[in-house]
């Protein structure tokens, strides 16, 4: 019997595990953590009876309590819940699915405590993967991809790295989103509703436009670096419109490895649940016989200059990749809100990136001071 706790249980990753869990016997919940949706969250608590919930918001916790008062669970708020929810005592794995820097300190929680982690929240290792990485080497947590992408990436490797065989470069490949092909002046009137048509997956609002933009690649690209311990230009970004191939790596001898499968994210979910174990999982499979072609091509950095400001940040090192993430996250926020047009969105960040003086080596003080104030210079610009 596992045991794990979910921070981010009311949005995409964090719903679909909790429908591995429910198609699962061997799997309990001992925490949740979601930020307003609160009846959902009691839905979810009262299925599986969770000992402790959180709602960032203390109002909305309040109110979660009077509704919950029949069901024995201690409802938390605040950043000192989540931690307490990434700390639960009886958890083995936490699944890290909250969007947003807000998952660095209850990440670091977990490790602390000796937690293995399903990692979903990709900015924590954007901008503090030196943080995390050798935290996590120190107390012996094993770190499990569940980004579709990164989980490839990994299931490739399994077996590779203990016997010593060296990547020469990762193949992360990228669907191309909703506006694949189109040029720049054509992205002009893009609405909030045209930019959440991805073509492939669902997923939630956020990741979603970071998808539309080639964002989100850029920081899996900078995730990819500390995941698997290479260089920014070992990983090379290949666009691969079906999502039919989830990555590749490329060993030094010239094979390279590729993790296909439908799109579908309870694949990879399930995988760091149950690692190193493989499992039943009830779904559409990939038919070769109805798969025409495979295309791939050459990302558009023209076009779509998201994923050069990443290899930019990436590269630049130190608090620059957290002004990228705190940028792009902002710049998101106001789109979908309607008051920025879509191709500000990466003229957000740049300029945020222009303006910013660089740390290196930062610690968790100085990270979340670039990110405050790279909130502060966006509201004071845009």
């Amino acid at each position: 019997m596992k045991t794990i706790s979910v921070l981010g249980s009311t949005g995409s990753i964090g719903t679909q595990t909790l429908e591995i869990v429910r198609n699962n016997g061997d799997i309990q919940v001992a925490a949740l953590a979601a930020g307003s949706n609160i009846r959902v969250l009691e839905q979810q608590i009262r299925e599986f009876s969770p000992k402790l919930a959180c709602v960032w918001d203390e109002e909305k916790a309040a109110e979660l309590r009077r509704m919950t008062a029949d069901c024995p669970v201690k409802v938390v708020s605040g950043m000192e819940g989540l931690i307490e929810a990434a700390t639960e005592e009886s958890a083995q794995i936490v699944v890290t699915a909250v969007v947003g820097m807000i998952g660095i300190r209850p990440t670091i929680a977990a490790i602390e405590a000796g937690k293995d982690i399903a990692l979903a929240n990709k900015e924590t290792l954007v901008t503090a993967g030196h943080i995390i990485m050798g935290l996590a080497a120190e107390k012996g947590v094993r770190i499990l991809p569940v980004d579709s992408e990164h989980s490839a990436i990994f299931q490739c490797l399994n077996g590779e790295k203990a016997q010593g065989n060296r990547i020469k470069k990762i193949l992360l490949t990228a669907s191309g989103g909703p506006f694949r092909g189109w040029r720049r002046e054509e992205m002009r009137d893009i609405r909030p509703e045209d930019a959440l048509k991805h073509p492939n997956w669902a997923m939630g609002h956020k990741i979603t436009i970071d998808s539309s933009t080639m964002v989100n690649k850029g920081l899996e690209v900078m995730e990819a670096k500390w995941l698997f311990g290479v260089e920014l230009d070992q990983v090379q970004v290949v666009v691969q419109p079906q999502s039919v191939i989830h990555s590749m790596v490329e060993f030094e001898d010239g094979a390279v490895m590729a993790q296909l499968g439908t799109p579908d994210m309870k694949l990879p979910i399930q995988y760091a649940l149950y690692y190193p174990r493989r499992r039943y999982l009830p779904g559409e499979r990939l038919d070769f016989w109805k798969l025409a072609d495979i295309r791939f091509e050459r990302p558009d950095l023209e076009n779509f200059p998201g994923l050069s400001l990443a290899y930019q940040a990436g590269k630049a090192g130190g608090t620059m990749p957290v002004v990228f993430n705190a940028a792009n996250e902002m710049a998101v926020g106001k789109f979908l809100k309607r008051e920025i047009p879509y191709l500000a969105i990466t003229e957000i960040i740049q300029e945020a990136m222009e303006s910013h003086k660089c740390k290196a080596d930062p610690v968790l003080e100085e990270i979340l001071e670039a990110e405050k104030e790279t909130y502060e210079l966006i509201e004071s610009r845009w």
